[in-house]
């Protein structure tokens, strides 16, 4: 009688080990990461929409303490038009961005003195930050496709809050960024889940935003509520929930 043990010869054991090894290696590697991001970018922008986006976006913003202020953004990326319009203390503060021309409006008044200016940021850096801001976020994941992203070619899968994903890990070349970040994507439809960044992953920084629900604008699919946490302690920051108009 044959031996269990001794069924297969030791090139067969070697073979069999080498294809397990192989499985594996495919399982965990199944998609690399510019092919998760196209898939994602499929998915939220199914007609290649982003480069024409025009639409307006009502953020409301709560807070733990109960506060809520609410936000209004126009973009036109053929004009290279972006607008926003926000509470700030007890004024209503206008960014306009024209390409790279800046304007301000403070309750509806072009001019102000030093001491509104000081008070309200009104500053062109201010303002083409709060547009970075805003068109990175709310442009995910197309903004990935940025030059001077760094798109990490392996893709983990990850169980986050009880939930499996597939992760996106990002960097960014000088000058284009500092941050480390992880995109957390949905395995079957590709949907943008969970992002997360760190300013030093050593120290544990940073944030994770959880993304619910969707609206969709000009037809791309937009992320419609977006909670915030620490890294850190998992300590609720605030909600910024969209609408449209």
């Amino acid at each position: 009688m044959i031996s269990i043990k001794n069924i297969f010869s030791p090139v067969v054991k070697f073979s069999l080990v080498c294809a397990i090894l192989l499985f594996n290696q495919g399982q965990a590697q199944e998609i690399t990461g510019t092919e998760l991001l196209n898939k994602a970018i499929a998915y939220h922008d199914p007609g290649n929409n982003y480069d024409t986006f025009k639409n307006t976006l009502v953020i409301t913003t709560q807070t733990p303490d109960g506060k809520e202020r609410k936000s209004t953004m126009k973009i036109d990326a053929t004009a290279q038009n972006f607008e926003l319009k926000t509470a700030r203390n007890d004024k209503e503060v206008l960014y306009q961005i024209t390409n790279d021309s800046v304007q301000f409006t403070l309750d509806g008044k072009s001019s102000f003195t030093d001491e509104e200016a000081k008070a309200y940021n009104l500053t062109k850096a201010r303002a083409i930050f709060m547009k970075n801001y805003y068109t990175y976020l709310y442009g995910l994941p197309m903004k990935l496709k940025d030059s001077g992203t760094i798109i990490d070619p392996v893709v983990e899968r990850k169980n986050f809050m009880g939930k499996e994903y597939l992760v996106l890990a990002v960097k960014y070349e000088e000058g284009a960024g500092k941050d480390a970040w992880f995109f957390y994507f949905d395995p079957k439809t590709y949907a943008l889940k969970v992002y997360q960044f760190y300013h030093d992953q050593t120290k544990n920084d940073g944030e994770y935003i959880l993304l619910s629900e969707e609206e969709e604008l000009s037809g791309i699919k937009i992320p419609k509520v977006r909670a915030w946490y620490l890294n850190k302690d998992e300590k609720y920051l605030a909600t910024d929930t969209l609408s449209k108009i």
